[in-house]
């Protein structure tokens, strides 16, 4: 038996669960205040902000239509498995450029513990894959 999609009659409560919490944790605190965000995790800000802030903006604003779109799968089961598929892709590479960061010691270490954030959500994606939705 294969533990991708064991929790699958849960997927659209996990997907609403996840996007409701990023959305308030992370998407709009991003959109509206980046640079307290950064400071939040350590980040040291530059004197001159408008490329943190541009860039943090449009992270943000890039989270929020993803929560829009995971709100969307978990409560009208629109395309549900192909937000899935995005959301395991993007927590591989999230995965990834923590560790990259690690490695060249550019980032924080709030950071560096992200990184299993990162990867327990892969995991419970994997586990909550809607396989037969």
């Amino acid at each position: 038996m294969s533990w991708i999609g064991i929790w699958s009659e849960h997927a659209q409560t996990y997907l609403l669960v996840i996007a409701l919490i990023t959305f308030f944790a992370f998407s709009l605190p991003l959109f509206f205040k980046p640079c307290l965000w950064a400071k939040l995790l350590l980040w040291k800000i530059p004197d001159d902000t408008h490329l943190t802030i541009y860039f943090g903006r449009c992270l943000g604003a890039f989270a929020i239509v993803t929560n829009i779109m995971f709100m969307q799968a978990a409560i009208y089961n629109l395309g549900t498995p192909f937000i899935y598929q995005f959301f395991i892709l993007f927590c591989i590479l999230m995965v990834i450029v923590h560790i990259w960061g690690a490695l060249l010691r550019i980032q924080p270490v709030t950071e560096t513990i992200e990184t299993g954030f990162w990867a327990l959500l892969l995991v419970l994606n994997v586990l909550f894959y809607p396989v037969q939705l």
